[in-house]
């Protein structure tokens, strides 16, 4: 019994030792962050990128009753809704609404051209990263499907 007390006591020891503690982590210093704004998506998101990839971050307004005018996106692209609500058309009709606080992953090519509409009283505010390929547009107009 002693010899199993003594285990466990030794197993607590070394498990404690492996966790984190405060004393050793070491503060920032002269560091300011602002953000910028928060989403979530409704599932996994996976990002690939072959070769050199430009990065781009933008804030992107559509005011009531605009629109982006169909295109396609060369590379991925992965967007917040800020505020407002985002309403798109895809290249087969279908619609899908993303209201503030939600998540928009566009895939890359010309299979999967699209439109954004605001059709809200308020100006709708995207923060969006796009994934291009190096010296590629970051967006690309296309005509309106035939079932638009």
């Amino acid at each position: 019994m002693n010899i199993k007390r003594t285990g466990t006591a030794v197993l607590g020891a070394l498990l404690l030792g492996f966790l984190p503690t405060v004393a050793g982590a070491t503060p920032g210093s002269g560091v300011t962050a602002t953000l910028l704004g928060k989403g979530t998506s409704d599932g996994s998101i996976t990002l690939k990128a072959k070769g050199r990839t430009d990065v781009v971050f933008r804030e992107i307004t559509i005011a009531p009753g605009g629109t982006t005018g169909w295109h396609y996106h060369p590379g991925q692209v992965l967007a917040v809704v800020k505020s407002g609500t985002l309403t798109r058309k895809l290249d087969d009709c279908a619609t899908e609404v993303t209201p503030a606080g939600g998540v928009v992953v566009e895939p890359a090519g010309h299979k999967h051209t699209h439109i954004g509409y605001n059709y809200g009283t308020e100006p709708v505010v995207l923060l969006v990263t796009y994934l291009v390929p190096e010296g590629s547009p970051l967006s690309v107009d296309m005509p309106a499907p035939s079932c638009a």
